[in-house]
This record gives C-alpha cells, structure tokens and sequence, in this order.
C-alpha cells in the first residue's frame, strides 16, 4: 500500500490531509508548529512525526510538500535526498535557479516530482484541452486567463507567484510551447514590491497570444478560461455549478465588403462528470508514487512554467515603484 506523508498543516494543508485520508494513503504528517500536526494527527487518523523521521521512514513512498513558498526548495531537495516521490504546493521555487536545482537533484535521485497545477487535473479542463485538440473550435488563437477574487493578500509572494502558476501550466498545455514575447504590468497596493494586481500578454512563434488579469483586490469572484480559435470559443468558468462549467460558442464572422458580419450561435453547455480536482490530483501523485511515471504538471512542465514566471518577474513593470 502506498504510504504518503504530509509536510505542512496549514489551511490548504487541510484539503490535501482531507483527500489524502479518503484515498487511504495518509501515513504521518508533520508541522514547525506541533499543536496544528498534532490537531491534523487526530482528524485525520494518522501519525504526528516531525520531517526528519517521515524522511527516515523506509515504509513512506512520498512527500506532500504545503508549505511556505520560500521553504520548497530546500525541503523537496532533502526529500528527493531522502529518496522519497514528492509533490510541492506551487509555486515550485520563487526563483529558476531553485526550480532547476530540485529538477537536478531528483534527476540525480531518480525520483519523481509533480507540482500542484491542481487546475491541469480539473475534469472541466481536461475536457476542454480534448476538444480544443479534437478542432473543436478550428486553429487555436488566443487564451484569456482572468483569476480575480477578495483576499488571501499574502506579503511574501506576489500574486505572480501565487495566482498565475495555475493559469500558465494552463496556457502552456494548450499551446505546447514557450512564449517569446512577454509584457507584463502590476501594481503592489497592500505591500510596497508585492504587486496584487497584475495584467499580463504572452506572444507566441505560431501566432498564438495570451492574456492573464490576476488580482487578490477584486470584489467579485472569476476563475475564467476562454480558448477562441477560428471555428469559435470555449469557455471554462468555474465559479459556475457544474452543468455550466464548460461552455461552447461557435459564433462566426465573416467579411462583407469593408466589414465584418459576425453570426450567432446558441452557446451549447458541453457536460463534463462531477469531481473534485485536488481529489484527482492525488490519485496522479499516488500513481506517480508507484509507477514511477510523470505526472501531468511534472517537473519539465514546472521548469516551463518557472521559466515564464521569471521572464515575467523580468518584464514585469510596477506601476506604484516605476522608474521615471
């Protein structure tokens, strides 16, 4: 039976103990705080251990890494050390110098990592990825990721890092490839250097673009993905309930002399089977665990995904510290 410890008992660190129990594979779980690891223990019938002992532990396949992000690096480097499978929370590293040197050493440990683009696992995403391949909406021409939401306003990460991993481990499975034009704007309102609010383009070689609108400062709620492409549009909305979560246009334009006619279609709700993605996330881990086969967000789509992020750090201009 696969054994999994769970390194972080904090607020998402709930959600992963909870699903990691349902799916019978909660070995330990350990905290820097010893009453949370103590109180997680208890709900969910599994051992308080502290890190070095999970690691020591020749019975435990792999490690869920919830903490901090400033503290993945060094914690899934020791794991892998450890000779553990491990999972980490995004964003992977804060930097692509961290992310390469986890890749190096599970590389050098043979072991596995995946990293929690707990979206790729969504069962409204995974369908809409099949029919955007299938040509459901013709050639691919835009992306437009809009995650905006109230809260959770963080001063050690930027909403770069805490927000758009998800929506670029999107993006970057949809198109298949690196962007080569970057453009990216903030503000950091809250926290002087930590920008909350953020709009961001991406340009690809085949033509392609992408948009991303994140913010903590928002006061309505949007998880928005539309994939428009020459034949119509999809739209992934998952803030609706599940019957509405993936929707289908196939308006059409065309051109009539100096202008353009745009016909309308009925949008069509295309059904996708009730799940949960964190759920499904972990069955990848565990399968990860015992297989030794990647996952879908493994660490050569984390390098991808670290690699636009910091050329995003690079670009990106805050508008509340610019330069004049």
């Amino acid at each position: 039976m696969t054994k999994i410890g769970l390194i972080g008992c904090g607020m998402w660190g709930r959600n992963l103990a909870r699903n990691l129990a349902q799916l019978n594979v909660l070995a330990a779980v350990a905290d820097r705080h010893d009453e949370n690891a103590a109180e997680f223990a208890a709900q969910f019938h599994s051992q308080q251990r502290d890190f070095d002992a999970i690691l020591a532990d020749p019975s435990i396949d792999g490690v869920v890494i919830a903490t901090s992000a400033p503290s993945h690096d060094q914690l899934a480097i020791v794991a892998l050390q450890a000779g553990k499978h491990v999972y980490v929370e995004k964003p992977l590293s804060l930097t692509l110098v961290g992310a390469t040197s986890i890749a190096n050493a599970a590389e050098k440990a043979g072991r596995r990592v995946m990293v929690g683009h707990l979206i790729r696992y969504h069962a409204a995403f995974c369908e809409l990825q099949a029919q955007v391949s299938a040509g459901a909406i013709g050639t691919l021409r835009h992306i437009q990721a809009n995650r905006l939401a109230m809260g959770r306003i963080r001063n050690t990460e930027s909403v770069l890092f805490d927000l758009c991993p998800h929506d670029l481990s999107l993006i970057l499975a949809l198109t298949g490839g690196l962007p080569n034009k970057i453009h990216c704007a903030g503000s950091s309102h809250m926290t002087a250097g930590v920008v909350d609010y953020l709009s961001s383009f991406l340009g690809f070689e085949n033509g392609v673009s992408a948009g991303m609108q994140t913010s903590w400062l928002s006061p309505f709620k949007e998880h928005q993905l539309t994939v428009t492409g020459t034949a119509g549009s999809m739209v992934f909305d998952d803030t609706k309930p599940w019957p509405e979560k993936l929707t289908l246009y196939q308006d059409s334009m065309r051109l009539n002399g100096e202008h353009f006619i745009v016909d309308r279609a009925s949008p069509v709700a295309l059904p996708v089977a009730e799940a949960e993605p964190l759920k499904d996330e972990m069955r990848a881990f565990i399968t990860c665990c015992q297989t030794g086969h990647p996952a879908a967000s493994d660490i050569a789509e984390a390098l991808n995904v670290q690699i636009v992020l910091d050329q995003m750090q690079t670009a990106l201009i805050d508008t509340n510290h610019a330069q004049d």
